[in-house]
């Protein structure tokens, strides 16, 4: 999109991704991403669902989904389509409870329902193999998206700081 977006290196057990996020529909989430970044939060968390065709979910501190950093930011909805590769904030039915936990998704098909009612944040500039290697992880329950082993997030940087 913009070389004045901010971008995240996210080191993973299965391979390294770059990110850039979108201040300019997204200035809550984004500043929430990367203060949660600059604090280690993510650091040894895990992608603890995955939808193949869907989305990989991570960024959950008691790796369930049940988990927060404690807080929650307000929607921000906007025009971005939810595609490949682009980072989004999971919530619940709720509009305004996202905190930590966030998706990338793996097409345009299965997540385009999500245009509108999930904030769009950023997308993968490089790693998208890493982000199919995500989500070919075995799973132990499908329906629920359960990893057998959920890969990690070994670290979460910010660029250029």
């Amino acid at each position: 999109m913009s070389d004045n977006y901010p971008q995240v290196k996210m080191e993973t057990s299965e391979g390294t991704l770059t990110i850039e996020l979108w201040p300019d529909v997204a200035p809550g989430h984004t500043e929430n991403f990367l203060k949660l970044a600059r604090q280690g939060f993510y650091d040894g968390l895990t992608f603890h669902r995955i939808l193949p065709e869907f989305v990989i979910q991570g960024g959950c501190p008691r790796g369930d989904g049940t988990g927060n950093p404690g807080w929650t930011i307000k929607a921000e909805f906007n025009d971005r389509k939810h595609e490949k590769g682009v980072l989004s904030m999971a919530r619940s039915a709720m509009p305004d409870s996202a905190g930590s936990q966030f998706f990338i998704c793996l097409g345009r098909e299965r997540c385009q329902h999500l245009d509108g009612q999930y904030t769009g944040f950023g997308k993968v500039l490089q790693g998208l193999d890493v982000v199919d290697k995500i989500a070919a992880t075995p799973l132990t329950d499908m329906r629920a998206g359960s990893p057998v082993k959920a890969p990690t997030i070994n670290k979460v940087t910010i660029l250029g700081e």
